[in-house]
């Protein structure tokens, strides 16, 4: 991030339900504490299989197909989607968030809430980033209720 990344909120988006909620809160923390929002999304290439080599798909491009999906998400969530920045990255997505959030004012993330305890745990992203992170992370469940207007 660059220099002014502590005046940053930076949001993890996969166009879950809880990424959206998760934008939601992001975009109104970036709001209230005059911050700029990044929205994150990542993407993964397949792994070859049985050692294989992985043979490339004519007209598959993950991150176009992940660019498209952020720019919806944000084009459906926000009033003004031109206003914020974007980074696409390929990686796993809890390694992006934390690179992208390293020095940032604050990550926001969304849960699934997957596991033994319905609603509990934390999903595996959410809870790395939540332990790794070196600034604040808001987790957003899904059923959360949205933010205040600002």
């Amino acid at each position: 991030m660059s220099n002014d990344s502590k005046n940053t909120v930076v949001v993890g988006v996969d166009g879950s339900d809880p990424s959206v909620n998760a934008l939601k809160w992001g975009a109104f923390m970036a709001k209230t504490s005059g911050s700029r929002l990044v929205a994150v999304t990542a993407y993964a290439l397949p792994t070859a299989m049985y050692g294989a080599d992985w043979v490339t798909l004519p007209d598959w491009d993950p991150q176009a197909l992940a660019k498209e999906s952020l720019d919806a998400t944000l084009a459906r969530v926000l009033e003004d989607p031109s206003t914020v920045d974007t980074v696409i990255r390929e990686g796993s997505a809890a390694n992006v968030i934390l690179d992208e959030g390293d020095g940032a004012h604050m990550i926001v993330v969304g849960s699934r809430g997957h596991g033994g305890f319905k609603g509990l745990l934390l999903g595996s992203v959410s809870s790395a980033v939540a332990e790794h992170a070196k600034c604040p992370v808001l987790v957003v469940h899904g059923d959360t209720a949205p933010p205040p207007a600002a």
